[in-house]
């Protein structure tokens, strides 16, 4: 399976250590946007070709599968153009700029039949498929209300990002709605179903910035806290709150309260605890067996990739759909709540999804 890299960061990061754990994959080449930076990472991990010019690596090979790791407002065309080229797909989350976006990229996809996948990596992760395990067959209940908090310190300093950050300009796909945002709706909906109405905000705290380097003034775009309430289809309320300018790291906590149980988990430990009604909260973590594979970096998000990478190989293998992650189709959905929530913070009100135009 020939594999091609679009975005060094993460590649680095994440994929080209997880990829070493796949079998039959062969990354051959490997483009982000300077030149320096795809060179490092591609000899880093001996990938024979390196570019600066994405359409120039995807003219030059016959790539099975294409992974995505470049700010939001590049994920549809290269989408666009991978599918064109006959390669099989997976995207970073956010899944696009858009809802039209996303659906260009699912409609793509499909017209192609090419398989597709957003990396949402947590639906790999066992602790979270835990929770779903234990939702799907009643050990909670019914599922009455959900609380995510993600705080933490890292945009709280005026002069703690450098100018022309992409993350920091909405212009680029940047915030923390579609950085984190993104990943705790694909999650709840994964867990409970779809979304019936949502309400919330993603605001700039910290507009005016100074480069961390210079000293040079610039202006921040893309949101640094949101928030949002979901409404889902079977009636359960989800509460989720992200900032990155608080003055204490507060770390990701998730809470899931059902009729006959509760759930929670912390990204600080990763320890899974749930309490049957009535009495107290007892460890059930599960431990994941890919994190004590050689070479990978720490954290869940680098580990969790494995599992998403061996699907989608042994898929393309076989010639058969996706049996787990998130599809084209979940990005569509993910995008059209995080379109919701933008649409209902300029409007202050709540909005349906499924009004959302694609």
């Amino acid at each position: 399976m020939k594999v091609g890299i679009i975005g060094a960061s993460f590649a680095r990061d994440a994929y080209l250590p997880a990829l070493a754990h796949v079998n039959g994959a062969e990354v051959v080449a490997l483009a982000s946007g300077r030149m320096s930076s795809a060179k490092a990472a591609a000899d880093a991990y001996g990938v024979p070709n390196a570019y600066d010019d994405w359409q120039a690596m995807l003219a030059a090979h016959d790539l099975d599968l294409v992974c995505i790791a470049t700010p939001t407002v590049l994920h549809a065309p290269q989408t666009l153009a991978a599918l064109a080229r006959g390669a099989h797909v997976l995207c970073e989350k956010p899944t696009a700029m858009n809802a039209g976006e996303a659906k260009a990229m699912l409609d793509a996809a499909e017209a192609a039949g090419r398989l597709h996948m957003i990396d949402h990596e947590m639906r790999f992760n066992p602790n979270r498929a835990r929770i779903a395990e234990m939702i799907a067959q009643g050990d909670l209940g019914e599922i009455r209300h959900v609380n995510i908090s993600n705080i933490g310190s890292s945009w709280a300093n005026p002069a703690s990002r450098p100018k022309g950050d992409w993350w920091s300009l909405a212009d680029q796909g940047g915030g923390r709605l579609g950085a984190n945002g993104s990943h705790q709706v694909d999650m709840v909906r994964w867990w409970l179903g779809e979304v019936e109405w949502v309400t919330g905000a993603a605001p700039v705290v910290i507009p005016d910035r100074l480069d961390k380097a210079t000293g040079e003034a610039w202006t921040a775009t893309a949101d640094d806290v949101a928030w949002f309430t979901m409404e889902m289809a079977k009636g359960a309320i989800v509460q989720v709150f992200m900032s990155g300018v608080a003055a204490h790291n507060m770390g990701n906590q998730t809470q899931v309260f059902g009729s006959k149980g509760t759930i929670t988990l912390s990204n600080d430990d990763e320890k899974l605890w749930f309490a049957p009604s009535g009495q107290s909260f007892g460890e059930i973590t599960v431990d994941d067996p890919n994190a004590s594979l050689p070479g990978l970096n720490k954290g869940i998000w680098n580990v969790s990739v494995v599992g998403a990478l061996r699907e989608m190989a042994a898929a393309i293998e076989a010639g058969r759909p996706l049996q787990r992650g998130a599809t084209f189709v979940d990005g569509l959905a993910n995008q059209r709540v995080l379109d919701a929530v933008r649409l209902s913070g300029r409007e202050r009100r709540w909005v349906q999804p499924g009004d959302v135009h694609a």
